[in-house]
């Protein structure tokens, strides 16, 4: 399956509508020697990398929303948002 890294963008960004609406920045690159897509999201100072195999990045392009990812992007909002929270 042939797409470019901005359709694999759009395609999770309106799979998991949750990033945008936590103002979260995300990018995306196809590691050749790896064989995955990097998946990086970001907010303020804090960061995450996670890869995505083409398998599941085809998937989530038939719209099947791939597990790993989701549990990937709920860590990610978890942690940022207890690190935001006033003590």
């Amino acid at each position: 399956m042939g797409y470019s890294n901005v359709a694999l963008k759009d395609k999770i960004m309106e799979m998991y509508p949750e990033i945008g609406g936590h103002g979260i920045s995300m990018g995306i690159d196809f590691n050749r020697e790896l064989k995955t897509y990097d998946i990086k999201l970001r907010k303020n100072s804090h960061e995450l990398v996670t890869h995505l195999e083409k398998i599941d990045a085809d998937e989530c392009m038939d719209n099947i929303k791939c597990i790993y990812l989701g549990v990937k992007i709920g860590e990610f909002i978890k942690n940022f948002e207890e690190k935001e929270m006033p003590a």
